[in-house]
């Protein structure tokens, strides 16, 4: 049987690609407070604001490609069974080929409606004020927004309670539920780190890797396949 990974993945793995990370040092998303794009209460206030925002996340992700470290995550299915649960809302893994993704935080190229949680769409385009699903509702994007519950919580954690390894890439540790997960490792499971900024409190000193995740990625593939 092959031995299972599971990858805790965070904006620092997208930022290679171009894609500006959650919160700038200045506490601010896209020169938007985060209350004000990323709330229930911010959507009810300006719904178009909102939709807005996401349809320029949406655009962006046209222009942008997986990167090496996505790459290599998605070769190690040849030997590993991968999971990547993944704090982002791109969709730079799938693209990369990887096969076992679960977005903790929801996905831009997905839209839900107002009324019904469970009732979600593929969606590529703009999504708009008047975008209704079939019931008459309006279409909202399918992102967890502060607040709210984390419907793949339950799914993620049993799925690092059964991991062999666990890499944690490009993640600052601090969001919590996702964070969290860190408490659900098995005690034999080897635990690798891969970030630049983070400190070191989670795993040996030789399974901790101050690099980007690209350069983090390419070490650790050496390791794993040895």
């Amino acid at each position: 049987m092959k031995k299972k990974i599971v990858v805790l993945s965070g904006a620092g793995i997208s930022a290679e690609s171009g894609i500006s990370t959650f919160r700038d040092s200045n506490g601010l998303w896209e020169n938007h407070r985060i209350e004000d794009v990323a709330s229930p209460e911010g959507f009810a206030r300006n719904p178009k604001l909102v939709l807005d925002f996401y349809n320029l996340r949406r655009r962006q992700l046209k222009d942008v490609k997986p990167n090496l470290a996505h790459e290599i995550l998605a070769e190690l299915e040849k030997d590993f069974d991968v999971h990547i649960i993944t704090q982002n809302v791109d969709d730079l893994h799938e693209r990369a080929g990887s096969t076992k993704v679960i977005h903790l935080h929801g996905e831009l190229k997905k839209v839900r409606s107002m009324k019904d949680e469970k009732q979600i769409y593929n969606w590529e385009e703009d999504c708009n004020l008047g975008d209704l699903d079939e019931f008459g509702n309006q279409l909202r994007p399918h992102i967890v927004w502060f607040g709210e519950m984390v419907p793949e919580m339950d799914n993620a954690t049993k799925i690092v309670s059964e991991a062999d390894i666990f890499i944690v890439i490009g993640t600052s540790m601090q969001v919590y539920p996702a964070a969290g997960l860190i408490h659900y490792i098995p005690k034999n499971c080897e635990i690798f780190v891969v970030d630049p900024h983070l400190e070191n409190q989670f795993t040996k000193h030789e399974n901790f890797l101050k690099t980007s995740a690209t350069e983090g990625m390419k070490v650790l593939r050496k390791k794993l396949l040895k």
